[in-house]
C-alpha cells in the first residue's frame, strides 16, 4: 500500500533545512570539525533555583497526571512578568494562555482562526511557521516585503485593498527572526491604526523579548494602546530563560482570540506536565538580573564575531536584538551556495536566507549559540574561506 502525503504539507518549503542538515551530516562524516551557528537553539542553561524547581516538584507524586491547562500559578506569573518587565497590564483569567511553546500556538493558530481562501499577511522573510501554519490552514499568504531601506518594516499602506478585504489577520515579529530589526512605538500605534480600519487580527511574535542590546527599549505590542482590542502576543521561555527543552511558553492579549485558540488546543493536548510548569513560574518570578547578564553575553558575542568578520573583510551590521545576525552575502553566490560550501571548506555552519522567504536571497543567518572563542574561531575560518575564493563581501 502507498501512502501519500497531503496536498497541503506538499506545499511546504522544508527542501533547504533537510538539505542543510544532509550537508553538516556529510562533512561531519568526513571528519570536518564544524562551529555550528545554524540552529538557534540556546547553548546557554536555566538558573539553579529553576532547575531546583523543576526537581522539587517531580518529587512529588501526585503530580504526574494531566494538567490539563496552565495552572492558576503559571498565568499569574505572566501577569507578574508583563507588568514587571514590560508595564503592561494583563488579566491572568482570560488574557494569558498556556502553550506548549510558542511554536505550538503560532502552528495552530491559523487552524483556529483563519477559513479556506483567506489571506493572512505575513513577513518576507520570515520565521517558516507562519507561512507553514497558514498554508496548513487552507489560507493564502500574502508576504510583506521586510527590506533593509525601510528598516525592515513593511508598507503597509502598498498592500492592495482587494488583499485587505480578504484578510483574516497579520503576523509581525520585532525582535524578528531572521531579521533582527526592532519596532518603535509609533509604527506599532500605525498596526492598531491599520487593524481597526481593515478588521484583521494582529499576532505579534515576541520571541526575543528579553535579548535586545545596547540599551534600545523593551516594547511589548501589549503596551501601545488598543493593541489589545486588536491583538494578542506570543512568547515563551525557550530563550528568556533557556527552557527551550521544557516546551512551555504561552499568549496574551485579546480575550475572544485566546478562547478560540484555547478551544483548539482542549481537542489536541492535555496541559504541561506539573513540575515544568512550577518551574517556569520560578523563573518569571525570581531574579531578573539573570536577563541582564544574559543580555551582555549575547552583545558580546555579536560583536566578537561581527569584529571577526570585518577583520575578514566582511561588513556586517550590528544586530540590535536576538540571538541571531542577519548578514548579506558576498556578490556571485547564492544564499544557498555560499551556506553549503561554507560548511565543505570552512567548516561553518550558517542558514541560507532564502530558507525564510524569497527576499532572504543573497543573506544567510548565524545564531550566536557558541562561545565567544569559537565564534573568533568561526570569523577567522571564514576570513580563510573567502581569501580562498578571492571574494571581499560588499
Amino acid at each position: 500500500m502507498k501512502i501519500a502525503a497531503s496536498e497541503r504539507l506538499k506545499k511546504l518549503t522544508t527542501g533547504i533545512f533537510t538539505e542543510l542538515a544532509n550537508k553538516k551530516r556529510d562533512a561531519i562524516n568526513k571528519g570536518i570539525d564544524i562551529i555550528d551557528l545554524s540552529v538557534g537553539s540556546p547553548d546557554m542553561t536555566p538558573s539553579a533555583y529553576v532547575v531546583d524547581a523543576l526537581v522539587e516538584h517531580s518529587k512529588d507524586l501526585t503530580k504526574y497526571g494531566y494538567t490539563l491547562k496552565g495552572i492558576d500559578e503559571f498565568n499569574e506569573a505572566v501577569a507578574h512578568f508583563y507588568k514587571k518587565r514590560y508595564e503592561v497590564e494583563l488579566n491572568p483569567h482570560d488574557e494569558v494562555l498556556q502553550l506548549m511553546g510558542s511554536q505550538d500556538g503560532l502552528s495552530h493558530l491559523a487552524t483556529a482562526i483563519v477559513n479556506p481562501g483567506e489571506y493572512v499577511l505575513v513577513p518576507d522573510p520570515g520565521y517558516p511557521i507562519y507561512e507553514a501554519s497558514v498554508t496548513l490552514a487552507g489560507g493564502n499568504v500574502y508576504p510583506m516585503p521586510l527590506l533593509e531601506e525601510n528598516g525592515y518594516l513593511p508598507k503597509l499602506d502598498e498592500i492592495p485593498l482587494e488583499i485587505l478585504q480578504k484578510t483574516k489577520m497579520m503576523i509581525i515579529s520585532y525582535p524578528g527572526n531572521p531579521v533582527t530589526a526592532l519596532a518603535n512605538v509609533s509604527f506599532f500605534e500605525e498596526v492598531v491604526t491599520f487593524a481597526r480600519k481593515n478588521n484583521i487580527l494582529v499576532v505579534h511574535d515576541f520571541a526575543y523579548s528579553e535579548l535586545i542590546f545596547d540599551s534600545h527599549p523593551q516594547i511589548s505590542f501589549m503596551s501601545v494602546p488598543g493593541a489589545k482590542e486588536v491583538g494578542i502576543e506570543f512568547n515563551s521561555l525557550s530563550k528568556t530563560f533557556n527552557m527551550a527543552g521544557c516546551r512551555i511558553g504561552y499568549v496574551v492579549g485579546n480575550p475572544e482570540t485566546l478562547s478560540i485558540l484555547a478551544a483548539l488546543k482542549s481537542h489536541i493536548d492535555y496541559g504541561i506536565f506539573y513540575p515544568i510548569q512550577m518551574a517556569a513560574v520560578t523563573a518569571l518570578t525570581s531574579d531578573y538580573s539573570v536577563l541582564d547578564e544574559q543580555v551582555i553575553e549575547y552583545e558580546t558575542r555579536r560583536d566578537v564575531l561581527i569584529s571577526g568578520l570585518a577583520q575578514a573583510g566582511w561588513q556586517v551590521a550590528k544586530s540590535p536584538a536576538t540571538m541571531f545576525v542577519w548578514a548579506k552575502i558576498p556578490s556571485g553566490w547564492t544564499s544557498r551556495e555560499f551556506a553549503f560550501t561554507l560548511i565543505e571548506e570552512a567548516g561553518v555552519a550558517v542558514v541560507p536566507g532564502d530558507a525564510f522567504g524569497k527576499l532572504g536571497e543573497g543573506y544567510v543567518r548565524m545564531a550566536l549559540v557558541q562561545s565567544s572563542e569559537k565564534l573568533a574561531e568561526a570569523a577567522k575560518r571564514i576570513e580563510q574561506f573567502l581569501r580562498k575564493n578571492n571574494q571581499k563581501p560588499k
